[in-house]
């Protein structure tokens, strides 16, 4: 899911495939309902940022650099600072005839239906949506429907776009932060890039399970056949763009919010570094 169309164009012997505008990608992002979905989880990453803080031991920030990191996510994870960049690699990885594909699927019955249960999943609460990624929560199945939602899983490659999605946004809050702090930002990259890709197979794994329990709630009043349908769609070439180029925006707007978020977090923890050389201490 995070190939760019060039390489898709590679594989079909297409080599001049132009990319959209932002209001045709636009068009999408509505009809997908990204906005709705991508906001429900904004209000939770001030406190899942400052929690990969506090769990840092190398850090150990004081309980005001830890407000400071608080502070920081919420001005940095909003979604006026996602959309552009998601708009703008939404619309760089699309093409003409992927669009008029997806967009009859996404306007047809089956393809609001599922938009209608994304949005409702994500908006449940962050304890719910954990119960069902650990299967405390679950929809009664079949061995059949398992093995749709195994093959759906693959195709929207859920568990490879989650972990790509979560280690850029981590790279960018690095390297936002060298740059708001006034450090080289060389060292800060090549360490956030040495810690994601060791990291990514292990992550990998363990999500995969996790987001086949989360894609068959979601999905839990679809039928077998509706679930082939969506199947046959995402396997096909235009689905299979779809799912890269809808992958690409989500990895652009929260490595955007990520990179606004450790900028914001560099300066202040800057300013509270000097704030602390310049108060005078007291005598013996």
């Amino acid at each position: 899911m995070y190939r760019f169309a060039i390489l898709m164009l590679l594989s079909t012997g297409v080599y001049a495939a132009q990319p959209v505008d932002i209001e045709t990608a636009a068009k999408i992002y509505q009809e997908a309902a990204t906005r709705e979905q991508v906001r429900a989880s904004l209000e939770s990453m001030p406190a899942h940022i400052r929690q990969l803080f506090s769990a840092d031991g190398a850090a150990q920030l004081s309980d005001r650099q830890l407000e400071l990191v608080t502070a920081a996510a919420k001005r940095g994870f909003r979604i006026d600072v996602f959309e552009a960049p998601a708009l703008g690699a939404l619309a760089a990885n699309l093409d003409a005839a992927t669009v008029k594909k997806t967009e009859a699927f996404l306007l047809s019955d089956l393809g609001r239906r599922m938009v209608t249960a994304d949005i409702a999943t994500a908006a449940l609460e962050e304890p719910k949506i954990d119960k069902i990624m650990n299967g405390e929560l679950a929809a009664p199945s079949t061995p059949q429907r398992d093995a749709l939602f195994d093959k759906l899983e693959h195709a929207l490659r859920s568990a490879e776009s989650t972990v790509q999605i979560f280690l850029s946004m981590g790279q960018a809050v690095a390297i936002g932060t060298a740059v708001g702090s006034g450090r080289d930002t060389t060292a800060a990259t090549e360490n956030a890039r040495k810690s994601g890709e060791a990291s990514r197979p292990g992550l990998e794994q363990s999500m995969r399970e996790p987001l086949r329990r989360y894609l068959a709630y979601s999905y839990r009043d679809l039928s077998d056949a509706d679930l082939k349908h969506l199947l046959a769609f995402l396997e096909s070439s235009p689905g299979k763009r779809y799912v890269s180029a809808y992958t690409a925006s989500l990895r652009a707007g929260f490595e955007a919010m990520g990179r606004r978020c450790g900028e914001q977090l560099g300066e202040s923890l800057r300013e509270l570094a000097q704030a602390q050389l310049d108060v005078p201490t007291a005598g013996p």
